[in-house]
């Protein structure tokens, strides 16, 4: 009769262990793990120094377009988003092409696809207006695209260049990238893009495992019931 009654009282131990109810388990301590800090979004501009983000929530360039007179540094902000991004200098005629070297001109700046960075390039003749665009796939047929001393009202506005690039949309090519490419024309990059924003990634905490949980307290049933068992033999 006792052995009946305690082996009733194992399998009913067991089963509160298995399913979870019965005596509360003791409330696991854990540690939230800080969130990714992100590269900062661009600062406000200072005396000679302009800053762009990129990508900043959507597919553009936050400003768009800006007037920059010569000798000023414009760095543009890569967001820790996990979508490469680039900043590539194209033309009027053909916004969603990089602009490639000829006999008169060199070659544009690019900063290759690319997160988590800095950019800067520098203005060196503020007569002439500096189109640029995003080399990622579809995203400049998508408007992501932008400029530096465009005249909003002449046939050569920023309007008008965006609007060209969303009339390629979809039909955009595909481009290589060859990482970045320092020089440029009307404005020069004289280094490739690197981290100078604070920022730093962060590794989250592991919570005990649930399974591990559950053998555990199966096993002290074990030992608990063979003990009462031992006793009553």
């Amino acid at each position: 009769m006792l052995l009946n009654v305690g082996v009733a009282l194992l399998f009913s131990s067991l089963a509160a262990a298995q399913y979870g109810y019965g005596a509360p388990s003791p409330p696991q301590t854990t540690t939230a793990a800080p969130a990714a800090a992100p590269v900062p979004s661009a600062p406000a501009n200072t005396a000679g120094h302009m800053n762009i983000n990129v990508a900043p929530g959507s597919f553009t360039f936050s400003p768009a377009n800006i007037s920059a007179p010569n000798g000023t540094a414009v760095t543009f902000w890569f967001p820790n988003t996990g979508i490469n991004h680039s900043v590539t200098q194209s033309s009027f005629q053909n916004p969603c092409t990089p602009l490639a070297a000829t006999a008169n001109n060199p070659a544009g700046f690019d900063s290759g696809l690319t997160n988590s960075v800095q950019f800067t390039i520098v203005i060196t003749d503020d007569t002439k207006p500096i189109w640029f665009h995003c080399k990622q796939v579809t995203h400049c047929g998508m408007g992501m695209v932008g400029s530096i001393n465009a005249n909003e009202s002449s046939a050569n506005s920023f309007s008008a260049f965006q609007a060209a690039a969303m009339k390629i949309g979809l039909s955009e090519p595909t481009e290589t990238d060859n990482g970045p490419v320092t020089g440029g024309f009307n404005a020069i990059a004289s280094a490739k893009p690197a981290n100078t924003g604070a920022g730093a990634s962060a590794t989250p905490s592991k919570s005990p495992n649930s399974g591990m949980r559950v053998g555990f307290s199966i096993g002290a049933v074990l030992l608990g019931a063979a003990a009462v068992l031992g006793g009553m033999a």
